[in-house]
């Protein structure tokens, strides 16, 4: 979502008299959709085709619709968490109505669009400021992350004791799960150090291209450092919304990585499932729509180091893959086309948005500038 949140874009005029960001066509979406469409059919053709394939062939031609069936509904689960955790970090006052259509317009806007972003443009054209759009971005980004640390760092250790069920070796379980822990210690951390950042050179002149260059840098980096203080003030609140909405975003999509393997063979042990599933997401990085090309290579070359045969990897990473990307296309693509409209029909957008004003996490105060100061919301 972040990637749209300061960028300046030619607005498209509408027939209310309103004006809306280029990003927010639907346009984007349908030439998106052709592209998905385009890709899926290349894929099911080499595999058709290209010598090698056999045994990928053979698992997808026997699959059982029943595990698809569940698999699909498990993508749909997690759309819900991501819906509730949505809602539960920009604003729990927020209508259910609206939280759908923008975190639904979000979602497609992942799976279809290299940088995404339809989030926090719907959020600033709902009259949500951009500072606090930056700030809940960094906390969702927090939250959610947050539910794969744990859970990596558990289930890694987990396996390495013997308590859950997969490859025990230490390089594939306890490392990954040191490292994760490594990483949320920092993250936990890193408030203070940005702030630390954010306050040199604050008595410099901002006159000039440096200036200004300086003046930005400072305030994403304070944006940055109150988002994590939020995302961690909102986990020791115990929220149900950011608990239950971040884990069930991530657990619903295991379920349905493992509903693939069960559709096309047989399912690897727990640990190795999630682990996999934990590790092989970095291939999201790559920063292609939806991860397409990235995220399938990296999930299949992890399932293969865990022992998982690589035909039966291939096989359920591609149906998984499949479900992931479409049935939030499904989903976001009207609530997408919904949100637009809804925005720019409004007769009086500041009530529609009225909810959006608040925010609820407190801040710590910030650490003594030259003026004594302190940073608050």
């Amino acid at each position: 979502m972040s990637a749209e949140l300061s960028g300046s874009e030619a607005p498209a005029p509408t027939p209310g008299g309103r004006v809306m960001p280029d990003s927010l066509n639907p346009r984007h979406l349908i030439v998106r959709v052709a592209e998905l469409a385009a890709v899926i059919a290349v894929v099911v053709i080499a595999i058709s085709a290209l010598p090698g394939l056999d045994e990928v062939k053979t698992r997808l031609q026997g699959v059982d619709p029943v595990w698809i069936v569940a698999l699909a509904l498990a993508e749909v689960g997690s759309c819900a968490g991501y819906l509730l955790v949505f809602r539960s970090t920009f604003c729990a006052q927020m209508s259910w109505a609206l939280s759908y259509d923008i975190a639904m317009a979000e979602l497609a806007a992942n799976t279809l669009l290299p940088a995404g972003g339809a989030g926090g443009l719907a959020l600033r054209q709902a009259g949500m400021s951009t500072g606090h759009i930056a700030r809940r971005t960094v906390a969702f980004f927090v939250v959610t992350s947050a539910a794969n640390f744990f859970a990596l760092i558990l289930v890694g250790i987990g396996v390495f004791v013997g308590i859950l069920s997969g490859r025990s070796s230490a390089v594939l379980t306890l490392v990954p799960a040191l490292i994760t822990a490594l990483g949320a210690l920092l993250v936990g951390l890193s408030p203070r150090l940005l702030r630390a950042l954010g306050g040199r050179g604050s008595e410099a002149d901002r006159g000039g291209w440096r200036g200004r260059v300086r003046v930005t840098l400072q305030a994403w980096l304070t944006a940055g450092a109150d988002g994590v203080d939020q995302a961690i003030s909102l986990l020791r609140a115990h929220s149900f919304g950011v608990s239950v909405g971040s884990f069930a975003y991530m657990a619903f999509d295991i379920a349905a990585l493992g509903f693939g393997f069960a559709a096309v063979g047989a399912v690897p042990p727990f640990g190795t499932l999630v682990l996999g599933y934990l590790i092989g997401q970095l291939g999201n990085l790559v920063p292609l729509p939806g991860g397409i090309g990235g995220t399938e290579g990296a999930l299949i070359g992890v399932f293969a180091l865990y022992g998982v045969n690589v035909a039966d990897a291939t096989a359920a990473v591609l149906t998984y893959r499949l479900f992931q990307l479409v049935v939030p296309a499904v989903l976001g693509a009207p609530a997408f086309v919904l949100l637009r409209r809804k925005l720019t029909r409004a007769d009086q957008p500041a009530i529609v948005c009225a909810p959006l004003a608040l925010d609820e996490v407190t801040l710590p105060a910030a650490p003594a500038m030259s003026g004594g100061g302190t940073a608050g919301n």
